[in-house]
């Protein structure tokens, strides 16, 4: 009977634009907002930030003007406003970020040793 009806239920579509992650369920933004948002909260640079999140096994992308993060396979997982720290946010407390575009420009990740050059400067 459930088989039956899986093809028949009208499930909301929810979609993104292209490159961005799709939507995770409820509980597993919840469990990556509890494990990863303190440390987006207690980043005090890009560079910090990223170690602190490779530590975990992830790290920032991108895309499209959003951040995204990546797991250790590089697949999207969220973007920083579903975790409830934007972009915006983080530009405002930290600086904006040193960004290495790649060829189409639509996606790029930190460029670390500019980050470094421009912290060591301050």
């Amino acid at each position: 009977m459930f088989r039956t009806a899986i093809p028949q239920a009208s499930w909301p579509i929810i979609s993104r634009r292209p490159g961005l992650p799709r939507p995770l369920d409820s509980e597993a933004l919840s469990l990556l907002r509890l494990f990863l948002t303190p440390i987006f909260e207690r980043a005090s640079g890009w560079q910090g930030l990223s170690e602190q999140l490779s530590r975990k096994g992830f790290r920032l992308a991108f895309r499209q003007g959003h951040m995204v993060i990546l797991n250790d396979a590089g697949e999207g997982l969220c973007t920083g406003s579903d975790l409830g720290v934007p972009l915006a946010k983080l530009a405002a407390r930290m600086g904006r970020p040193c960004v290495r575009a790649h060829r189409t420009g639509d996606t790029g990740e930190l460029d670390l040793p500019r980050v470094a050059a421009r912290t060591a400067r301050t």
